[in-house]
């Protein structure tokens, strides 16, 4: 987000302990007016209990919230500008869809053209116009998840949290669910705060991913920060496909290092605090790993033997075994390659912009 939007909302020092396990381990994080952020990471690290703090659905052992510069740690959910959208919907089922929406309406006294006009806007911008009538049983999944979120969006709150919103929809109907949701977030300019274990929903839908691991944040950044600059090994190897090349920095330069891998030397940008000798992690993606049967003219190029040989579609994924033991994956289009056989020496190269040396966190626990 650029730095003169608006801080909307502010975590701070946030520790959360249900009996002796330590759910959230002292997070801190600005969230921005009108930003679609979301929370990434593997089941347990974390990202559900920081979505219930957030509601006020859950009280933390430690730390603070604040809306708007406004302490609401201690607020009930109901004081909140704060609403939050389920997996499993949560709608009234003897209620049709018009009644599901203006619930929340007609508890806060609204008058009866508010609500109507109200319930028809939300109707509008969920794309169910005639559907007023129905009950929840009369529509799709992605139908009834489309209510839910407009029956929390009409009480128009500062911030909506979706804890994993689209989990229990089919593959097809997800995406398609992906880009509505972005479209109402934009259309609305609403604080979106988003929960998801999948990568591909918070990169194509997030304007800031916070990756989480074990009750921190690993990194906070862009879509494109994340996948083209991760700072660790987890955050490298949890989006993407990415290999993981080890060696030790052999030399350091004014502009990076030289990498040391089974005695060859690698260039690597790099602005780190590394002494020659340093144990080294590179992340180079999968797609921008090439192969070629003959040398090429790169400095950064490792030969190798093809061990694997896979067709995919479109594209072809190989695995290259260097004489050191280690593997790595190439992801390439089968458009005009060459063919290669199991068994056959190869050369794998990238170019030095594309690799990233990353710091080695696959066995902390933090």
């Amino acid at each position: 987000m650029a730095e003169e939007s608006r801080v909307l909302l502010t975590l701070r020092g946030l520790h959360k302990a249900f009996d002796t396990q330590e759910a959230l381990k002292g997070i801190d994080l600005d969230v921005y007016e009108g930003e679609f952020l979301t929370l990434l990471g593997p089941s347990g690290c974390g990202k559900t209990t920081t979505l219930r703090i957030i509601a006020g659905l859950e009280m933390p052992t430690e730390g603070a919230v604040l809306l708007n510069g406004e302490d609401i740690t201690r607020l009930p959910p109901e004081k909140r500008q704060v609403n939050t959208v389920f997996q499993n919907y949560a709608l009234f089922p003897h209620m049709n869809v018009e009644k599901n929406i203006a619930y929340g309406l007609r508890m806060r006294g609204a008058s009866r053209p508010e609500i109507k006009e109200a319930v028809a806007r939300m109707l509008e911008l969920v794309q169910l116009e005639g559907y007023g009538k129905r009950t929840p049983m009369q529509l799709s999944g992605g139908q009834r998840q489309r209510v839910a979120i407009a029956r929390s969006l009409v009480l128009s709150p500062r911030i909506l949290l979706l804890d994993e919103p689209l989990g229990a929809l089919d593959l097809q109907l997800r995406r398609q669910m992906q880009q509505e949701l972005k479209r109402m977030q934009q259309t609305l300019g609403i604080t979106f705060i988003y929960i998801t274990h999948d990568q591909e929903e918070a990169l194509g839908m997030s304007d800031r991913i916070a990756l989480m691991r074990e009750g921190r944040f690993v990194q906070i950044g862009s879509p494109a920060e994340l996948y083209e600059q991760p700072q660790t090994a987890f955050a490298a190897s949890f989006i993407g496909e990415t290999n993981l090349l080890r060696g030790q920095a052999a030399a350091v330069k004014d502009d990076g290092v030289l990498m040391d891998v089974g005695g060859v030397n690698l260039p690597c940008s790099s602005d780190l605090w590394i002494s020659p000798g340093d144990p080294l992690l590179l992340s180079i993606r999968a797609e921008r790993l090439y192969m070629s049967k003959t040398p090429v003219k790169e400095p950064c190029q490792l030969a190798g033997t093809l061990v694997e040989n896979r067709y995919a579609g479109g594209e072809r994924v190989c695995m290259i075994r260097l004489p050191d033991g280690q593997t790595l994956k190439s992801r390439h289009p089968t458009e005009g390659e060459v063919p290669c056989h199991i068994g056959d020496p190869v050369y794998c190269w990238w170019h030095q912009a594309s690799a990233v040396l990353v710091r080695d966190d696959l066995e902390e626990h933090p």
